[in-house]
C-alpha cells in the first residue's frame, strides 16, 4: 500500500473518453518535491501529457483537461480552492483557472491529487466517480441543459444531493472559446475556455463522491497554524471588508484612480453608485455564503426583488463582472447587470470575456464598423442593455450572424472585421483585459503582457505598489514611471505561483502572512518549506508554463498591449498617460533580464538547469 505524504493522496486518476478506460498512477517523490501540488502538479501533468506534440489543438484528443487540489485542500486550512488546467481555445496556450466551493475537496476525498481527462467521447457522457470506481454514464438527456439545470438533474437522477459536480452549459457544448466550467452553484473555473475543452470531449459533467481522509503529519502544529492564520484574518481590515461586502467596494477605488473599464476602455472613470456593494445589499443580498473551510464568507446570495428581472437568484456581482458587464457597457443598474451575469453563468460563459466582447461590439456599432442591417437587425448601444440578453444567448448557441461573429472571442471577431476593429480589441494573446486599466499603472501593463495565460490580474498586481503605496524590498515607485518595475512583477508572479501549488484563496492572502502559509504547509506535510523554496517553486512552475507556451507558438511577438492603450487616458489621476512601443520594449527587456531569459523571452539552458527542469523536459 502506498505510504502517503501528509496533505497528499499521491495518486492521479486518468480517464480516456475515447475508449472509456481509466487508470491510476502514483505521483513520484521527485515530482511531488519539484511541483508540490495544485498549479505545480497540474502544469507538469499538462506538459508531460503533451510533450510529444507541438501546437496542441485545444479541441484535439491529445489535449487533457486537468482538475487538481493542493496539499492544504480537503483540510481545515483556509485554502479552499481548486485549479483546472488545459490548453486554452481562447489563446492557444497554457491556461489555469481557479474555483472555490467544495469540488476540489471531493477530488481529494475520492483519493486523488488530480483528475486528468483525455480523449474524445463519441457521444455525450457524464463521469461518475466514487473513490476508485469510474462509471461512464450516457448523457444525451443532459445535452442542451444549462450548467445549473444539469447539476440539479444529475443529483435528482442519482437521488444524491451530496454529489459534487462540475458541468458545462450550452456555451461549452458549442465550443465557445471563453466558456466556463460550473463547479457547483456560482463557483466557476471561468477564464480561458476550459468549458469548451470539456465540450469538445462531449463531457457534459463529472460527479464526485469520496470517503477518504486527507492525512495530516502533525495535528497539533497544524491546529496552531490554523489558529494563527485565523487570527490574522480576523485582524485584517481588508478581510473585514470582504466579509461585509465582497469585492464590490473596489468599484469606488478603481473609479477614483481612473482604473475602470468604461465603454470598452475608452475611459477610466464611471460613477459606480448603482453597482457597488450598497446597491447590491439594498436590491439583492440576503445572506453570506463561504467556500469549504472559509471564515471569510465573501459571497452574498440573494434574489432580484423588483423590476422585470424579479425572482432571478443571484450571488454577489463581483468587482470584475460588475465592471466588465457594467461600467464597460455604460450600465449602472445592478439588477440588470446581475441578470446578465446570471445569464452568463447559466449558459456557461465567462462573464469577463463576455462583457469584453459585448463592449467591443458596442463600440463597433457606434463607429459604424458593425451595421444592424448586416447583423440580424440588432444593434448594441453603450448605456443600454437592450438586446444584450438576446445576443448572449445567440453567442452561447452560435446563432445568427452577430452571435457567430462574437462567439469567436474579441481577438478573432476583430480580425474578421479588419484593422479598424482590431484597434478596438482589448486583449493580450487573445485573453480579454481584466477590469484594471493599465494606462495609469504601467506595471499592470507589464503584468498583462507577461502573464502565463494572457491578460490576467491574478498573477501579479503591481497596482499595490504604484497606487496602494506598498514597498518592494524597501523601495517605493513613482506611479507613472516605466522603468524599474519588472523585478516586482516577476517576484509577485513567483510568489503567487508558489502559493497556487498549495492551492490558496486569493482573498486569504489579504490577511494570512507568508509565514503562516509556510507553517500550514510544514505541519500538513511534514516537509520544510522555506520562503526561498516557495519562491523557487513558483519560478519553476512559471518557467515550465513558459516552455509550454513557447511550444504552442506564443512568443515575444505576442507580449504586447492593445492599441487602445496607446491612446491617452482621457480622465482620472493618470489623465493624458499612454503606452508607447518603446515603453513595452523597455519593460520586457528588464523583465526578461530579471527572469534570466534570453532577449527573445526564452528560458536559457542555465535557468532550466538551475530550476531542476532540464532532465524532466
Amino acid at each position: 500500500m502506498l505510504n502517503r505524504r501528509g496533505g497528499a493522496m499521491d495518486k492521479v486518476l486518468y480517464v480516456n473518453l475515447s475508449d472509456k478506460s481509466y487508470w491510476v498512477k502514483e505521483v513520484s517523490k521527485e515530482i511531488s518535491e519539484l511541483f508540490v501540488g495544485g498549479k505545480g502538479l497540474a502544469t507538469w501533468l499538462l506538459y508531460n501529457e503533451t510533450k510529444s506534440h507541438d501546437n496542441i489543438d485545444p479541441y484535439g484528443e491529445e489535449n487533457p483537461v486537468i482538475f487538481a487540489g493542493g496539499p492544504l485542500t480537503g483540510t481545515d486550512a483556509p485554502a479552499m480552492r481548486g485549479v483546472a488546467v488545459s490548453t486554452s481555445p481562447l489563446t492557444g496556450g497554457y491556461v489555469d483557472s481557479y474555483y472555490g466551493g467544495h469540488l476540489s475537496q471531493e477530488i481529494k476525498y475520492a483519493g486523488f491529487d488530480a483528475l486528468v481527462v483525455k480523449g474524445i467521447s463519441k457521444e455525450p457522457v457524464v463521469l461518475n466517480i466514487e473513490n476508485d470506481n469510474v462509471e461512464f454514464l450516457q448523457a444525451d438527456q443532459y445535452w442542451g441543459l444549462d450548467s445549473l439545470e444539469v447539476n440539479k438533474k444529475i443529483k435528482e437522477d442519482q437521488n444524491d444531493s451530496t454529489l459534487k459536480i462540475a458541468s458545462i452549459g450550452q456555451a461549452g457544448e458549442n465550443l465557445i472559446p471563453y466558456s466556463l466550467v460550473s463547479c457547483e452553484y456560482n463557483r466557476h473555473a471561468g477564464r480561458g475556455g476550459i468549458g469548451a475543452v470539456m465540450g469538445s470531449k462531449k463531457l457534459k459533467a463529472f460527479a464526485l463522491k469520496g470517503t477518504n481522509v486527507v492525512k495530516i503529519d502533525d495535528h497539533e502544529k497544524f491546529e496552531e497554524a490554523i489558529d494563527m492564520a485565523s487570527k490574522e484574518l480576523k485582524e485584517s481590515e481588508e478581510i473585514e471588508e470582504l466579509t461585509q461586502s465582497g469585492t464590490a467596494p473596489a468599484l469606488w477605488f478603481a473609479h477614483s484612480e481612473g482604473l475602470l473599464p468604461v465603454k470598452n476602455y475608452q475611459k477610466g472613470t464611471f460613477n459606480p453608485n448603482g453597482l457597488a456593494h450598497t446597491a447590491q445589499r439594498e436590491k439583492i443580498w440576503l445572506r453570506d455564503v463561504g467556500c469549504a473551510s472559509c471564515p471569510i464568507r465573501c459571497s452574498k446570495v440573494g434574489v432580484i426583488r423588483e423590476g422585470k428581472r424579479k425572482g432571478t437568484i443571484s450571488d454577489i456581482v463581483e468587482y470584475e463582472t460588475a465592471a466588465l458587464m457594467g461600467t464597460n457597457l455604460g450600465l449602472s443598474d445592478i439588477k440588470e447587470v446581475a441578470y446578465l451575469v446570471y445569464l452568463c453563468d447559466s449558459l456557461g460563459m465567462d462573464g469577463m470575456s463576455a462583457g469584453s466582447v459585448i463592449g467591443f461590439a458596442m463600440e463597433c456599432f457606434e463607429e459604424g464598423i458593425l451595421k444592424p442591417e448586416d447583423y440580424d437587425g440588432i444593434k448594441l448601444t453603450f448605456g443600454s442593455s437592450e438586446n444584450v440578453p438576446e445576443v448572449l444567448e445567440m453567442i452561447a448557441n452560435r446563432k445568427g450572424k452577430l452571435g457567430k461573429l462574437l462567439a469567436q472571442g474579441t481577438k478573432n471577431a476583430a480580425a474578421e472585421l479588419g484593422k479598424e476593429a482590431e484597434d478596438k480589441a482589448s486583449h493580450v494573446k487573445g485573453m480579454d483585459i481584466p477590469a484594471w486599466g493599465p494606462r495609469s499603472t504601467p506595471g499592470m501593463g507589464l503584468a498583462y503582457m507577461t502573464a502565463d495565460r494572457g491578460a490576467c490580474h491574478q498573477r501579479a498586481f503591481p497596482i499595490d505598489y504604484e497606487v496602494g503605496g506598498a514597498s518592494f524590498n524597501g523601495k517605493t515607485y513613482e506611479r507613472l514611471q516605466v522603468r524599474g518595475k519588472a523585478e516586482t512583477v516577476a517576484s509577485d508572479q513567483n510568489f503567487i505561483a508558489g502559493l497556487d501549488a498549495f492551492v490558496k484563496c486569493d482573498f486569504g492572502t489579504f490577511g494570512i502572512s507568508e509565514e503562516s502559509y509556510l507553517a500550514l504547509y510544514e505541519a500538513a506535510t511534514g516537509e520544510n518549506m522555506s520562503s526561498e523554496r516557495l519562491y523557487k517553486l513558483g519560478e519553476r512552475i512559471w518557467n515550465l508554463s513558459r516552455v509550454f507556451n513557447l511550444k504552442q507558438g506564443l512568443t515575444k511577438k505576442d507580449e504586447k498591449l492593445p492599441k487602445r492603450f496607446y491612446e491617452p487616458l482621457p480622465d482620472g489621476p493618470g489623465k493624458g498617460h499612454k503606452f508607447t512601443k518603446e515603453d513595452e520594449k523597455i519593460m520586457l527587456q528588464e523583465y526578461y533580464y530579471h527572469r534570466g531569459w534570453n532577449e527573445e523571452g526564452e528560458p536559457t539552458d542555465e535557468k532550466l538547469k538551475e530550476l531542476n527542469l532540464s532532465e524532466i523536459l
